[in-house]
């Protein structure tokens, strides 16, 4: 099968998206940027044609009569087990980097305890990973850095103190490993992962086993590749492979929603407003400009001084009862603010309210000078998956412009990367 696949080099995330030569999405994915962001780009396209599998498995069971109404939950289980398994090999190749990086004066003589410590805290890592990817589990990350971070922290500690070690020399070594880890794609062949993941499932039998493995033996050829986003001019592509992010943009809102004309992007560090015409070609555009005030990394950094999950931010607000007014959405002076507004008695819910909506009305200034909101409006970027920022976002759309249909798709993190993924078609079948 033809693949066309569009990659988004954000400044906090890396996405994917795998098109075949009919404009039909086959599979996403997406992973932290990372220092290094060859390893970025190669691992979320990895992670898109994983993707594509399940597709292509979904596809080939939906004419089983046999597993009728069972699709979901075999694809389900599936993807679980596949997880668990390249988990289970990260996990490997994490312990081997770990021993190999214990060298040095502070560990002189004391190298053999070290290496059992690290020995005991994965053997039980592993145990524990199970629990992890248990039916039913959800799991708050399904970053490798994430998963095994938290469970090294509380494993670690216990082996070490059980076995009269200091918890900060595995810990030392464990922080060097994890960046080399980080900084490579998860090795072996995604074939043999899945065939893996098929032998531990409780979904089994010839109705399951021979339409996927008919399916797993269908070839993914790369036929062209589109990379964009903050950091296009590092993807290890020639310059005719890369493409600008506001057109990318502008054409993937188009390809969710044809009748869109606005597009508001709100990333990591930056926020654009954009026009497009009917057949998605950009016709205006306004960025911020000089810093990432009000972007998505300002909310990560309010996250941090409030010591919450970035993910919590939206659901906290949206229990406020009134808003604060926030006098500067600059991540240098936000920590000094907040302070002082929770110094005065305001409550968090009501200072993130405030907060948002300052974050909103930053970028309809950025909307009014791209040319205003026109009917459709489509809303993309991480901050579109935080619903106090939607709230404030549709209370002000309609004050200012009145009714206007606003789409927000629960993939629009992808939109960019689908954008250069449909650039990626039209260069070779157009």
């Amino acid at each position: 099968m033809r693949c066309f696949i569009g990659i988004d080099l954000g400044s906090t995330t890396t996405k994917a998206v795998v098109m075949d030569e009919n404009l039909q999405v086959m599979g996403r994915g997406i992973t932290n940027s990372r220092s290094n962001y060859d390893t970025a780009a190669a691992v979320s396209k990895q992670e898109a044609l994983i993707d594509t599998r399940l597709t292509l498995f979904r596809r080939a069971l939906s004419g089983v009569p046999e597993v009728a109404g069972k699709v979901d939950d075999i694809l389900a289980d599936l993807e679980r087990n596949f997880r668990h398994v390249q988990f289970l090999e990260q996990l490997d190749d994490l312990e081997r980097t770990c021993i190999t990086n214990i060298k040095g004066p502070r560990f002189a003589g004391r190298e053999k305890a070290v290496i059992e410590a690290l020995e005991g805290t994965f053997s039980r890592l592993r145990e524990s990973s199970a629990k992890q990817y248990a039916p039913g589990v959800k799991r708050k990350s399904d970053f490798f850095r994430d998963l095994a971070g938290t469970e090294f922290m509380s494993h670690g500690e216990a082996v070490c103190k059980e076995a009269g070690l200091g918890f900060d020399l595995i810990l030392n070594v464990y922080d060097k490993s994890i960046i080399e880890v980080e900084n490579r794609p998860p090795a072996g062949d995604m074939e043999g992962k899945f065939v893996r993941a098929l032998e531990k499932g409780t979904m089994t039998g010839s109705s399951i086993l021979r339409p996927v493995q008919e399916a797993l033996s269908i070839p993914l050829e790369e036929t062209y590749v589109v990379g964009t986003g903050y950091g296009r001019v590092r993807l290890p592509f020639p310059k005719e492979h890369i493409r600008s992010e506001i057109l990318c943009h502008g054409l993937g809102a188009h390809m969710m929603y044809p009748d869109t004309r606005t597009v508001l992007d709100i990333g990591g560090q930056d926020t654009k407003g954009i026009q497009v015409d009917g057949q998605g070609i950009v016709e205006n555009f306004q960025m911020n400009d000089r810093c990432a005030a009000g972007c998505g990394r300002y909310l990560g950094y309010i996250a941090d001084e409030m010591n919450m999950g970035l993910h919590e931010l939206g659901p906290l607000a949206m229990n406020s009862t009134k808003q604060v007014r926030i006098n500067s959405t600059c991540t240098v002076f936000a920590g000094a603010e907040l302070r002082d507004r929770l110094a005065l008695g305001e409550k968090r819910e009501d200072i993130l309210a405030g907060l948002h909506r300052a974050i909103i009305l930053r970028a309809m200034s950025i909307l009014s000078r791209a040319g205003g909101v026109k009917d459709q409006f489509t809303f993309t970027g991480g901050v579109a998956k935080n619903e106090a920022a939607v709230r404030e976002l549709r209370k002000l759309i309609k004050e200012n412009y009145g009714d206007v249909q606003i789409n927000i798709n629960p993939d629009s993190i992808y939109t960019g990367a689908l954008g250069g993924a449909t650039f990626a078609v039209r260069a070779v079948v157009n």
